[in-house]
Order: structure tokens, then sequence, then C-alpha cells
């Protein structure tokens, strides 16, 4: 099981959140995030903030660091890390079912991520076999789109996503991500989009749009 930082709202939390963090990060990146959300209107949830296992990547010399996956190239989906990308789909799937045996519903729970987390978090979520309450995608896109219509899993065909991107973003271009969109509406998901006037980052508009996001689908 990965290590995580893990904070909770409250007693006996019915609702998760598990949060990826990008690359060469770890899970404390995203804790000011969860902190500047507001989720009382739901209860008490349980956010999860793993860290990505050390590996080498190729794109920054062979250099050690946190990473769901190998970096190949600049151009991000032409030479994919398949095998790094399924190690850590299986890890984090083992997240989403310790949740669930923890007590919390798999309905009541969100994965998401930032750039490499938003990866993973599109790739785990898709293909989980039971319906989750979200899935939310910040600064990244679909990896392995050539499978995704094959492996996503009928339970979560109609969970919502949330994607959001900067306009401005240098480390993946915004094109990507509206490939990915592209991608994902035409396999018939329901997908809420919002683009900002910003780099490689998180903003306040989107934290406030991210927490909407949440409130709504851990509302359901």
């Amino acid at each position: 099981m990965l290590d995580a930082i893990e904070l909770a709202s409250g007693a006996n939390p019915q609702s998760a959140l598990i949060v990826l963090h990008g690359l060469g990060a770890d899970g404390n990146d995203f804790v000011p995030v969860v902190q500047a959300l507001d989720l009382s209107a739901i209860g008490a949830v349980r956010v999860v903030l793993p860290h990505a296992p050390v590996r080498p990547v190729t794109i920054n010399g062979g250099y050690e660091m946190r990473a769901w996956y190998d970096i190949l190239g600049a151009d991000l989906q032409r030479r994919e890390d398949e095998a790094g990308l399924r190690e850590s789909q299986a890890q984090i799937t083992a997240l989403i079912e310790q949740e669930i045996a923890r007590g919390i519903a798999p309905e009541r729970i969100v994965l998401m991520g930032f750039s490499q987390g938003c990866a993973m978090a599109l790739m785990t979520g898709l293909r989980f076999p039971q319906r989750l309450a979200g899935i939310a995608g910040l600064s990244g896109y679909l990896p392995l789109t050539a499978s995704t219509q094959s492996e996503a899993h009928e339970a979560n065909r109609a969970t919502p996503i949330f994607l959001a991107h900067g306009e401005q973003d240098p480390v993946v271009v915004i094109d990507r991500a509206l490939a990915s969109r592209e991608a994902l509406l035409a396999l018939g998901h329901e997908l809420e989009w919002h683009q900002y006037p910003m780099e490689h980052s998180v903003s306040m508009e989107e934290i406030a749009d991210l927490n909407a996001f949440l409130l709504r689908v851990l509302a359901r």
C-alpha cells in the first residue's frame, strides 16, 4: 500500500477524496488546496494524499524522483510508459478498495489528480469496477487513450468528470488537454470543462469551481 497523508474534517467520515500529486512532488503538495475547500455541507470527509513511488524519470536525465510513471519524451502520448502507468493504476485501485473496506461506499469516493496525478485519476477511475462519485483532473491528460474504450468499466460510464487546465500551460499544453476532453466526450462521458489564464498551477477560481463540483457529486 502506498504511503499517504490522511486528513479528516470530522469523526466517522462517510465520503473520501483521494488526491494524486504531480511529477516530483508528494502528498504534501496538495494539502493547502484541500484545506482551501469547504465541503462541510456534505458532512465529514476523509482526504487521502498518497506519495508516488520514487523512480528514474527519463525526460529529467534519469534523475530519481516521485513519479506515477516515467516520462519518456516531451510528447506525452507518443511514447508512454505503459508498465509504469499500469503499476500505479493497481496501487491507486488498492487505495480506493481500502476506503471501501473502511466503510465508505464507492459512490461516495472522488478520485482527483494534478498533472501526472490527473492522468492516473482518469486512467484508474474509468477502469474501476464500482461506481465512483466523480473524477477530477487538473492540468493533465488522458493516458493510454487507444485502450480507454475497451478497458473502461461500465460502472463508471456515467461518472461525472471535472477537467480544468491553464491556457498558458507549458508542461501539459492545453491542446493535449482539449484532445483528452474530446476523446472522453466521444466515449459518451459526462464532463465539466474549465480553463483559466494561468500556467501549470492551481488558481483560487479553479479551487472554487472544484469545490462546487465536489459538493454536487458527493451530495447525490
